[in-house]
């Protein structure tokens, strides 16, 4: 009876440890996979005195949830980022000499020349031409604007797709999860494939998980919408074709709830899709609203007034609004869209036949917008003076867009560049920050679910040496039996 003893005991540790040493063997071939959590292969006693091998994970909750935090956080710090970088590049840089600051500041001076030698037609031209130059460094400001809102709006759209994408993945493995440990099999592997799922969701949305019971999981967006709760919800958008000035993106949808866009009211904080919202509907059209601003800045600069007659109201001069000679309102419906529509006037436009001398003299609504102090004096200089003075002179600008109420437009336009400068700056600093921290928690994290490769060597060593003497031990059993049995002969 002792002997069979001994021998049962002797199998059960041998298969015990021959479980564990299968399991620090998983352990070594997920050294290197970032979603691989330590698994640790604990002995338990069963119901008949015997010993089994039950298999945990290394985890801790509060580290992950702050991992995955971090990971929404510079996700949306990037993708605004990346998108105010690329509109930083293309208009905002007051030292590139396109950029509608230093196209102002080069458009000074040419009239600022012309008004010195205003019998000079070269220079007369060369104000037009620095006035074309201008306007369409706003025109190609705006445009920029645009293309950059559309890229953001087909990003959402793509990240709506991976995010629907993962719901569906996160169910399956969410499935397997809750089987594996309804039948009480090891499902350690299926929760490693859960998280990861849930750090690709993470990316694309802020999230939070609920952990329930049975294994099951609810996941709710940072704003506390239902995104998985028994099932996955759905996810829609709807894509818009074209941008143009005031045109509104599509907001993101989730089980019938907005959760981007100004009238959502549970927004999302973090995430990509944060980032892209943040850029496509507030971001950029800022930026474009101060751009507006200045167009109508230049229009109003160079107002003409009928000066003969019956007033006929006052008309656009060297710039228009597109074709209109009409002097848009001053109201943020008034501006919108003046910077992708500006042009200089066909009457003084020499490359549609136009007069420069008209910039000189007046007119270019008809002869009673004729400056009657100009006449055939090619030596008048005091309309080209006063033109000068007017767009250097301080003016009134809506405060709603951050840059101050009383500036010239010079120092207007170099106050708009440096606000998106800011905000890219801002941006800047916040996605490392946030980088920085993932860094830090996924660290954490490491060492507290990873694998230490020294540490399972030397578990699997202890191991072997435990495996050894089971082994032994049979070797001794069965010695002892036959040497029993051989007595008994």
């Amino acid at each position: 009876m002792g002997l069979s003893l001994a021998l049962n005991t002797a199998r059960a540790s041998l298969a015990a440890t021959s479980n564990q040493i299968a399991v620090s063997a998983r352990n070594v071939a997920g050294a290197t996979d970032p979603g691989y959590s330590r698994k640790i292969a604990a002995l338990v006693t069963t119901g008949y005195g015997g010993a089994a091998v039950s298999v945990t994970r290394a985890t801790d909750a509060a580290l992950y949830a702050r991992t995955l935090a971090a990971q929404s956080g510079a996700a949306r710090g990037e993708a605004l980022q990346d998108g105010l970088a690329r509109l930083a590049q293309t208009v905002g840089d007051t030292t590139d000499r396109t950029a509608p600051a230093a196209r102002l500041a080069t458009f000074e001076a040419a009239l600022q020349a012309a008004a010195n030698q205003p019998d000079s037609p070269d220079l007369a031209r060369n104000a037009v031409e620095a006035a074309r130059a201008l306007a369409g460094s706003l025109n190609e400001a705006a445009n920029a604007v645009h293309a950059v809102r559309a890229e953001a709006d087909g990003a959402i759209a793509d990240a709506v797709a991976r995010l629907n994408d993962l719901l569906g993945q996160f169910d399956r493995a969410n499935g397997a999860v809750q089987r594996g440990l309804a039948l009480g099999i090891d499902a350690t592997d299926a929760l490693d494939d859960r998280d990861r799922i849930l750090t690709a969701l993470s990316q694309e949305i802020g999230v939070t998980a609920v952990a329930r019971e049975g294994g099951d999981v609810a996941l709710y967006t940072d704003g506390g919408v239902p995104l998985y709760e028994r099932g996955p919800r759905t996810v829609t958008f709807t894509p818009t074709s074209t941008f143009a000035a005031g045109t509104s993106g599509g907001a993101v949808v989730i089980d019938g709830v907005p959760v981007t866009g100004a009238t959502s009211p549970m927004p999302l904080a973090s995430g990509r899709l944060a980032g892209l919202a943040e850029l496509r509907d507030r971001a950029a059209p800022a930026y474009e609203a101060q751009l507006d601003a200045m167009a109508s800045g230049l229009i109003t600069a160079f107002i003409e007034t009928d000066a003969v007659g019956v007033d006929s109201g006052r008309r656009a001069g060297l710039f228009t609004n597109g074709a209109s000679a009409a002097v848009p309102a001053s109201t943020a419906a008034g501006r919108l869209g003046l910077a992708s529509r500006i042009t200089i006037n066909a009457a003084v436009d020499p490359a549609r036949s136009g007069n420069v001398a008209l910039l000189r003299t007046g007119g270019m609504n008809g002869s009673d917008y004729r400056d009657p102090a100009a006449g055939t004096d090619v030596a008048y200089s005091g309309r080209l003076r006063g033109l000068a003075t007017a767009l250097g002179q301080a003016r009134t600008f809506d405060g709603s867009l951050g840059l101050g109420t009383s500036l010239t437009l010079g120092d207007f336009a170099e106050a708009s560049a440096g606000w998106l400068e800011g905000r890219r700056k801002d941006a800047t600093e916040a996605a490392s920050y946030q980088t920085t921290l993932l860094a830090r928690a996924n660290e954490a994290l490491s060492n507290v679910a990873g694998v230490n490769g020294d540490e399972e060597t030397a578990l699997t060593l202890q191991l072997e040496r435990s495996y050894t003497a089971s082994a032994k031990l049979i070797s001794v059993v069965n010695d002892l039996l036959k040497t029993l049995l051989d007595a008994v002969r």
